[in-house]
């Protein structure tokens, strides 16, 4: 069957995820079309594709346990001189990513690995790019906004062509209020 290469996300919701996007390939980001607007929980890994399945059944206990909670993008931040990389900053949410990302890369999971920084939760608008157009980015983006209810994340596989595709989406199991259980009531005995 061979290797195949697997990431592990929060997809950005619309319209955020398009305005993210087209800014990102308006910065000059040529990958921008082909990596949907998202926060990394598991970085690009390439795995062996007859361990899919298992992969698909891990995700799937992680986001049993996982819960709604609320995501909010403000302002940008950047990765340089380490990493050419240009974020807008995830403000709310950080923890919960931190949380799920770590549960995704169990020690005793089938995608265990090392990342190679230390994890911050993020959103790329621009990688690799001109200096000047990072530095536009950077300030063009300084006062972006965005916030949603982050009820899941979702497992992408990258194509031959590049192209992150979605093979699936994990929603988490506490997406739905549970029903509330009646008290019921005794008369008071005088």
């Amino acid at each position: 069957m061979g290797t195949v290469t697997i990431g592990v996300s929060i997809s950005v919701p619309e319209p955020h995820g398009t305005l993210l996007q087209q800014r990102r390939a308006g910065f000059g980001d040529a990958a921008a079309f082909g990596i949907p607007t998202h926060v990394t929980l598991l970085p690009p890994t390439e795995v062996d594709a007859s361990a899919l399945p298992k992969i698909e059944a891990h995700l799937a206990e992680v986001a049993a346990a996982g819960r709604p909670f609320p995501m909010r993008l403000a302002g940008t931040g950047t990765f340089r001189p380490l990493s050419p990389v240009v974020y807008v900053r995830v403000v709310a949410g950080a923890d919960e990513c931190a949380e799920l990302q770590a549960r995704v890369r169990d020690e005793a999971g089938p995608v265990a690995r090392e990342l190679q920084f230390p994890y911050h939760p993020h959103v790329t608008v621009a990688h690799g790019i001109a200096e000047e157009a990072m530095d536009r980015a950077y300030a063009e983006l300084a006062d972006y906004a965005a916030e949603w209810p982050c009820t899941g994340f979702a497992l992408y596989e990258q194509g031959a062509d590049g192209v992150w595709r979605r093979l699936r989406d994990f929603p988490f199991g506490g997406a739905l209020v549970p029903p509330q259980a009646t008290v019921e009531r005794h008369p008071t005995l005088h």
